[in-house]
């Protein structure tokens, strides 16, 4: 029997098929697994600044629901072509209301650290309904979110994924964790 000689792959072939698995592996986990986001606006003052980049986490949502004081990135329920970044204040069932400028999570008043101001807008009591959450910029004063009819409660469909790192800019990377208030609290 003849050996077989393959012809080597040209420099141009090799340089192509290189390009399209790594466009292949970009798509996938971006589709999949995780995505970059960019701040826009400020309604996520102090915690986030207009311009500052994400990654965002699109899988563990599938696996378990999100909780309250997580950062998310959702499509707006208005147009769906926008985005937005706010915070999961209320859950389904949670009756959630905002007094004289105090978030009170199942007549539980918060104690939010990490707002840049109390809401002068309130928010008369209301339930979760099921299938939804109730989200707020930390900038409540300039934030369209829950409160508004723009965006209401948030279907849970239109989450895209959880912020878990700020990694631009480079002197202000670090891991987003939900604040301490959320964690020592029984609701």
């Amino acid at each position: 029997m003849k050996p077989v000689v393959r012809k080597p792959k040209s420099q141009i072939r090799e340089l192509l098929e290189t390009i399209g698995s790594a466009v292949l592996i970009a798509a996938f986990i971006m589709i999949f697994i995780a995505r970059a986001y960019t701040v826009n606006g400020d309604s996520m003052l102090p915690t986030l600044q207009h311009g500052e980049r994400l990654l965002v986490d699109k899988i563990s949502y599938r696996f378990i629901e999100p909780s309250r004081g997580e950062i998310i990135v959702f499509k707006n329920p208005s147009n769906l072509s926008e985005q937005f970044v706010k915070r999961v204040i209320g859950l389904p069932g949670d009756k959630v209301a905002i007094t004289q400028g105090v978030v009170y999570v199942n007549d539980q008043p918060i104690e939010e650290n990490y707002t840049f101001a109390p809401a002068r807008i309130g928010f008369s009591a209301q339930v979760v309904p099921e299938g939804t959450y109730f989200v707020l910029g930390d900038n409540r004063n300039n934030s369209e979110d829950s409160r508004f009819g723009r965006v209401g409660f948030l279907p849970r469909n239109l989450i895209v994924g959880r912020a878990i790192w700020r990694y631009w800019p480079i002197t202000q990377m670090d891991v987003l964790l939900r604040p301490q208030v959320f964690k020592t609290l029984i609701f």
